[in-house]
């Protein structure tokens, strides 16, 4: 009876234990070996480390939760938990998102790092915060490049006419409307078929989802017009972050900055070397390109998306920054 006492003991201890454990789930667009992957294990693993395994995790990848405006919503609802997303259909739901995605805004790398590390970025992250997301982090995709099944892309007279896919983004679309291509706004999880079966002609991309996503098997030409410097986010579910205590709601932050450097770090790598990976595989690179004609038609195009509601300070303090 006393060994039956002490076993039903036991059993209760490792019951309450695993009751206690909270297995977090991670979405995001890109497969498990993207750079949206590395940045979701990072988070797992910190959280998983840092909370001694009372939080687990695991990826729900390539869109197996839906397409980016979907999660987000999930996200607002409770129904998920946490989300990396681009920032092109976040600017539906916290339409200050915009500025960042104003093409040729940004000069480099460093540039945009510096805006989302510094004030101009906590402030862009406590406005979503403010819209039923819990905004824990700023990372990235990178720079944007066009690639299509057509021909090489050289100048704006080039995209006369070539069926884009963009993001559900209305400045995005203005932009290429304004270049001259005719953008066509779709889910990314729809991406891939719709290049295969031709019902667009091309889409645009940072290298690091152009190689992810083996875009090489449905596209010939990419050209590197870097036309938008594309952030993502580490977003989270005020449902679950509200019930948490604050050394909790601390595991999570950090997590967070922990994807952010990981994703980061793997950017920096695949742009050294997703472009050689993408002329292995067959693709013409085309990289003698004169950005200035597709500046000022993009901007001509696009910029009013922004300033008409909320003016251009932004702009200027994203341009000022050194």
């Amino acid at each position: 009876m006393k060994h039956f006492a002490l076993g039903a003991f036991a059993a209760l201890g490792l019951a309450t234990a695993a009751e206690a454990q909270q297995n977090i789930v991670v979405g995001h667009a890109l497969s498990p070996t993207s750079h949206y992957g590395v940045g979701a294990q990072a988070f797992i693993d910190t959280l998983t480390e840092l909370s001694g395994g009372a939080f687990t995790g695991e990826q729900a990848p390539a869109g197996q939760l839906g397409g980016e405006r979907d999660m987000i919503e999930g996200l607002q609802i409770g129904s998920l938990d946490v989300v990396i997303t681009s920032t092109g259909p976040l600017g539906n739901f916290v339409p200050q998102v915009y500025a960042l995605d104003l093409p040729f805004l940004f000069r480099d790398y460093d540039h945009a790092r510096t805006v989302l590390d510094g004030e101009i970025g906590q402030e862009l992250l406590d406005e979503i915060s403010k819209n039923n997301l819990v905004a824990l982090a700023w990372s990235e995709n990178g720079f944007r490049h066009v690639t299509n099944s057509q021909r090489a892309v050289r100048t704006p007279e080039d995209l006369a006419g070539l069926k884009l896919r963009t993001m559900e983004n209305k400045v995005h679309m203005a932009a290429f409307e304004g270049m001259g291509a005719a953008p066509t706004p779709m889910a990314f999880p729809e991406l891939f078929s719709a290049l295969q079966q031709g019902v667009v002609d091309g889409q645009e991309n940072p290298v690091t989802v152009i190689t992810a996503s083996k875009f090489w098997e449905v596209q010939k030409y990419v050209s590197l017009t870097g036309h938008v410097y594309s952030p993502a986010a580490v977003l989270a579910s005020p449902v679950l972050l509200d019930g948490l205590t604050e050394e909790q709601r601390g595991w999570f932050d950090e997590a967070a900055k922990a994807s952010a450097a990981a994703t980061r770090a793997e950017v920096n790598r695949l742009e050294e070397a997703g472009v050689a990976l993408l002329r292995e595989n067959g693709m013409e690179v085309i990289t003698d390109i004169d950005k200035a004609p597709f500046a000022a038609l993009a901007e001509q195009a696009s910029y009013s998306v922004y300033t008409d509601q909320y003016g251009g300070e932004m702009i200027e303090r994203i341009k000022a920054v050194e």
